[in-house]
């Protein structure tokens, strides 16, 4: 938007070819005004709105950033596209492929708000749901994982919060009293938090990971869980049985740095677990 609106000035008032101060010099009080809002604009729309532009139509810029084209992430439209009829999911690659942000923290993402693309063509869940977010360490878990879907830590005023920076549009995050609880014995991780579904109900999104053991995923159902980084063996068992009552979903996305191991095995061709 801002640039459409640059090259309109442009032409409008024949600054081509003009040096920098010529060209303020040029601008009226109302450009200047205009151009300032429009760049705060699409400041705030760059880091608040990552998923209302992630998979465009077509190549598109949004301030300082690039969203390719959705033609171009064939692996990821098929991971998401798997998900309507295939219960258990990998996304094994290389690092640096946009296998956290991109695959498994968007889809998640999807589910918990409801807010499917015009293109979607995997899973859907016309209420809120429980789901699981989970990483290898509470550190992990809380740097890379939490940071993914919800963006930093920031206060408003004595209480702490999330500041709604990342893939989950800031817009569906609760941030009112009682909507985020917090884990104990780790700084700024968050033990559950509630996601504004479309339904008009919330869903409710819990951090957990492996580090609390195979112990700590026992208990209720989920409708999604979500793996960024390869679990042990027990750990995934335990999810499986998770959404099993559900019929619910498991993402796990991950590098194989362990090598040929339980987990990995259970994607294999020729593996039959319902993947």
């Amino acid at each position: 938007m801002l640039l459409d609106v640059i090259r309109s000035v442009a032409s409008e008032l024949d600054l081509d070819g003009l040096s920098a101060d010529q060209i303020i010099d040029r601008l009226s009080d109302d450009h200047i005004d205009l151009l300032l809002e429009l760049q705060e604009a699409d400041a705030w729309d760059e880091k608040y709105r990552k998923f209302d532009f992630l998979f465009p139509d077509e190549t598109m810029r949004v301030g300082n950033s690039t969203y390719h084209a959705r033609r171009l992430y064939q692996r990821h439209l098929e991971f998401f596209r798997l998900g309507a009829k295939i219960r258990a999911r990998c996304f094994m690659a290389a690092n640096r492929v946009g296998k956290t942000f991109s695959a498994g923290g968007y889809e998640m993402a999807c589910h918990l708000t409801g807010r499917y693309p015009h293109w979607w063509e995997g899973r859907r869940f016309r209420h809120p749901i429980r789901a699981w977010a989970c990483g290898k360490t509470n550190e992990t878990t809380r740097d890379i994982v939490q940071t993914t879907l919800l963006g930093d830590i920031e206060y408003q005023g004595s209480r702490k919060v999330v500041d709604g920076a990342g893939v989950i549009p800031k817009s569906c995050i609760g941030l009112h009293s009682g909507s985020v609880t917090w884990k104990q014995g780790v700084a700024d991780l968050i033990d559950t938090i509630k996601i504004q579904h479309v339904s008009g109900g919330w869903s409710k999104l819990g951090l957990k990971s492996y580090q609390q053991g195979r112990g700590a995923f026992e208990g209720t159902a989920q409708h999604v869980i979500w793996d960024d980084e390869e679990p042990p063996m027990d750990v995934y068992g335990e999810q499986m049985i998770r959404t099993a009552t559900t019929k619910g979903l498991m993402m796990v996305t991950f590098t194989p740095l362990a090598g040929l191991s339980d987990v990995v095995q259970q994607f294999l061709p020729g593996e039959d677990d319902g993947q």
